[in-house]
């Protein structure tokens, strides 16, 4: 899971998600009233689509586990805890069918204050909570809220874990060969050398599992990193601006 940055809606889509959520609060309505106008409402939820896809990372990967195809707009809030909520465009996420029908679900957990414990990974940085062991592809909570967030979303299924161990081996490549394209050998530009290099760059983004190029960019200035990111040449990589998607 990485940090997700929220884009503004067009005026003419806000004000429909306005007036819809007016609706709702005039009819009092409550999670099943909001879900059948969320289901009536399907020209508002392609358009919703649209804007979480170009929100996503990589090709339209989920927002929670980031290696499935993003199909379903989850609301953060379930509705059967904020049926108002069903047209808030910040409680809108774009979900892989697994994450949002089998793992999340209607789970919302709390503190014993009332604060949400899962981490929404547009309104803060899922970082602040969790740490990517790159070496195993295993997620360890940094705080209860970290815990609750692997928890519900199932962060660590074997299928993920996995995945992401075979990321990491895949961007460490894909980083020593980028450097070795854009190192300078001569006077003389490489005009093919600097198409593949971008190629690399575009691919590096595009990959499932974006949360392990932003964890590897995370530790790159800490003590330790060339150890843990596998070499001296991996780490200075990093350090090029054209990798830094998310800055």
């Amino acid at each position: 899971m990485i940090r997700i940055r929220r884009t503004a809606l067009p005026p003419d889509l806000a004000d429909r998600l306005r007036e819809r959520t007016g609706r709702l609060r005039a009819a009092g309505a409550d999670c099943a009233g909001a879900r059948a106008e969320w289901k009536s409402a399907r020209a508002v939820r392609v358009r919703l689509t649209d804007h979480l896809t170009a929100m996503a990372t990589g090709i339209r990967r989920c927002m929670y586990c980031g290696d499935g195809l993003g199909t379903d707009i989850d609301h953060f809030e379930p509705l059967a805890a904020a049926p108002l909520r069903a047209f808030d465009w910040p409680n809108h996420l774009l979900a892989c069918s697994h994450c949002n029908s089998h793992e999340k679900r209607e789970l919302f957990p709390r503190a014993a204050d009332g604060t949400p414990l899962l981490v929404d990974p547009s309104a803060e940085d899922p970082y602040d909570h969790l740490e990517l062991v790159l070496s195993t592809g295993v997620y360890e909570a940094l705080t209860v809220r970290g815990e609750a967030t692997i928890e519900v979303f199932g962060l660590n299924r074997p299928d993920l874990v996995r995945g992401r161990a075979a990321a990491f081996i895949r961007t460490v490549c894909m980083l020593r060969d980028r450097a070795r394209l854009v190192r300078p050998v001569g006077l003389a530009e490489d005009a093919d050398a600097e198409t593949e290099a971008a190629e690399i760059a575009v691919s590096l983004l595009d990959q499932p599992f974006a949360d392990v190029l932003y964890a590897m960019l995370r530790y790159r200035d800490l003590p330790g990193a060339e150890h843990v990111l596998r070499g001296k040449e991996v780490v200075e990589a990093l350090a090029d601006p054209a990798l830094h998607f998310w800055s």
